[in-house]
């Protein structure tokens, strides 16, 4: 199997002992769970949109630097601190695909790292 790392400056680091994202088996790219960070690993704080809306941003980016699109996304994963944030983190999440989203699930969690509302994983395919 080849493995190879993705990695990109105009995504948060990782935080952790992971990868931003990987290349595997030629076809599929897992990209790990993005929280609101910024590039610069400064914390978004504040309302789940304005949080939601940097987790799409760095998931754009980790696929841009794979030479994918959101549109390539197969499966992703949305962990929430509350599902009483998943009507605004859905439509934000929305607004990445132009057409037929991937497949997904949805859970709230007894918490998130740095204690953020809202992290997104996601599996791509070519």
């Amino acid at each position: 199997m080849t493995r190879e790392v993705i990695s990109t400056d105009s995504a948060p680091a990782a935080i952790g002992p992971y990868s931003q994202a990987i290349r595997a088996a030629g076809n599929f790219v897992f990209l790990s769970g993005s929280i609101p960070l910024t590039p610069n690993g400064e914390l978004v704080t504040g309302d789940v949109r304005s949080q939601a809306e940097q987790v799409v941003g760095n998931m754009k980016a980790l696929l841009q630097a794979s030479g994918l699109t959101p549109d390539n996304l197969v499966k992703t994963t949305i962990f929430l601190s509350s599902m009483d944030h998943f009507a605004t983190v859905n439509e934000v999440y929305a607004s990445m695909f132009s057409a037929e989203p991937p497949a997904r699930s949805t859970v709230a969690v007894a918490g998130l790292p740095r204690g953020v509302d809202v992290e997104i994983e996601g599996i791509a395919v070519y």
